[in-house]
């Protein structure tokens, strides 16, 4: 099996797929790139048993078809040092891998490529396809809510809530909850599935912000997407996720917009002077006036800023932790934000002001604080 490759498509290919990679494995040939070539196609493959994930490219020119479980470490520090530079790899038959680059060669003790897992075989599947850009903006919008409870790992992930009039993504974790919806995008039937968080974190690196076409093939136990010339397995968590649609306040009569940045800006402020475990702040509207409060009783510090507001309804001070506001408006993208409140030991609503895209519906709920008499 012989083949050469651009050193940097390579790199960048394998860097695509590498986040699979755990740093420690219960099986060693996990720490490996599985290497196959088919013609001069070379299929490049991470696992970690629960994730898969391949990325295809094509050789410059490529002799006997064959497979190699390459170790991922080495190779990828190897491959850094060069810029695009032609790499010549020959690998015999005891999987011993020579790689020569201009004057230099390099010695890699491969391993048998039957011992790397192969991706599981998905029966009775749906599909459905959406734009890169979509996919990338729910998983940015949602990802930051999920938990890390692992009595309750539904919490864990994003869970996907589809039907024939739209797609809606969920993240909660008990404290903040966000749900985003999109209604330019379906599937054939309603359905459901919880992805889990890191591979989510990996197609958040590598999706491209454009138009292109994400194909979603999934079953009861895993998930499958593949665009351009990428293809991610995972299996699904199991179990019940929770119903997000009850812990939705309906009735809000009290609604504030203000502006997004200066929000942020005072709230980050705020949370120099409010309790370090609590992260506690208050927000007492009244009138056309929001004023954000801070108190560390331990350290005598305390601090009052005041924004100017649209407010309508009754007088109110509600408590909220500083930190999970703050994640919020940050992946809000409009100039003002409207909080929508019922009474002060509800939840809050926040939804953004203006949106550019008439079919996205962006919630995001935040769980209040009792506050300090």
């Amino acid at each position: 099996m012989k083949f050469i490759v651009s050193s940097q498509n390579l790199l960048k290919s394998l860097q695509s797929i590498s986040g699979v990679l755990n740093s420690s494995n219960t099986l060693p040939i996990l720490d490996d790139f599985l290497v196959e070539l088919t013609g001069n196609t070379l299929k490049l493959t991470a696992s970690d048993l629960e994730t898969t994930m391949t990325v295809v490219i094509e050789a410059n020119m490529a002799e006997d078809d064959g497979s190699v479980a390459i170790p991922a470490k080495i190779l990828l520090e190897l491959l850094k040092t060069y810029g695009d530079t032609p790499l010549t790899f020959t690998i015999d038959q005891n999987q011993g891998i020579e790689i020569a680059a201009d004057e230099a060669k390099f010695r890699i003790a491969g391993h048998n490529a039957d011992e790397f897992p192969r991706s599981p075989e998905m029966e009775s599947t749906s599909a459905f396809a959406l734009t890169s850009e979509l996919l990338l903006t729910a998983i940015n919008k949602t990802i930051f809510a999920t938990g890390n409870d692992d009595l309750r790992p539904a919490m864990s992930g994003v869970f996907c809530d589809l039907s024939p009039d739209s797609v809606i993504f969920v993240a909660t974790d008990a404290h903040k909850l966000v749900r985003y919806k999109r209604t330019d995008a379906s599937a054939e039937n309603s359905t459901s599935f919880i992805m889990p968080k890191k591979p989510l974190n990996q197609l958040k690196s590598i999706l491209p912000a454009d138009n292109s076409e994400v194909n979603v093939v999934y079953n009861e136990t895993n998930a499958r997407f593949t665009f351009k010339n990428i293809d991610l397995i995972r299996r699904l968590i199991e179990g019940r996720y929770p119903n997000y649609e009850a812990v939705i306040p309906q009735d809000n009569p009290n609604t504030l917009i203000v502006d997004r940045q200066s929000l942020i800006t005072t709230l980050r402020r705020a949370s120099f002077f409010a309790n370090k475990s609590t992260n506690q702040i208050r927000l007492a509207i009244t009138g056309q006036e929001l004023y954000v409060d801070a108190e560390d009783v331990d350290f005598a510090h305390e601090s009052r800023q005041r924004l100017s507001c649209n407010y309508t309804g009754d007088d109110m001070e509600i408590g909220f932790n500083s930190r999970f506001l703050v994640e919020m408006l940050v992946n809000i993208p409009t100039e003002n934000i409207r909080l929508e409140l019922s009474a002060p030991n509800r939840a809050g609503i926040l939804r953004p002001v203006d949106g550019e895209n008439a079919a996205e519906d962006l919630l995001m709920l935040v769980m209040p604080v009792m506050l300090n008499s």
